[in-house]
């Protein structure tokens, strides 16, 4: 298993744009394998565990699709939650309480996300 705050290779910065697609990945949260997703707002990129705060579903309206219309919201399909691309705070509906950060870094034309003790990679 991968040590705490152990830097992995997400995808190379060009492929996340502000308010576009999302690049979806497979992690390890409190042992429970689920999906995650990265998205770009503002210029910085930004993870979540791919689970609405409302019941646990994934929020991808289509596969890697998050942000809404105006690529201001980050928004549950199923339930009309919205969250901040930012934080992942409950901005409106039935939310509770706010998405599961997971911390990027980005340097050299490449994105990572950093491992910690209740989030893993995804071992084969």
């Amino acid at each position: 298993m991968a040590s705490s705050s152990q830097p992995i290779d997400l995808c190379p910065s060009a492929d996340l744009v502000d308010g576009g697609q999302a690049v979806a990945f497979d992690v390890l949260y409190a042992g429970q394998a689920c999906r995650a997703f990265a998205v770009r707002f503002a210029g910085r990129p930004h993870a979540y565990l791919n689970r609405c705060t409302h019941v646990p579903m994934e929020m991808d309206y289509q596969p890697d699709r998050f942000f809404d219309d105006t690529g201001q919201w980050l928004l549950c399909a199923t339930h009309g939650a919205a969250y901040r691309p930012d934080t992942g705070a409950c901005a409106g509906g039935p939310c509770r309480g706010g998405l599961v950060k997971i911390q990027l870094s980005e340097g050299q034309g490449v994105v990572r996300w950093h491992t910690d003790s209740h989030l893993q990679p995804v071992e084969f």
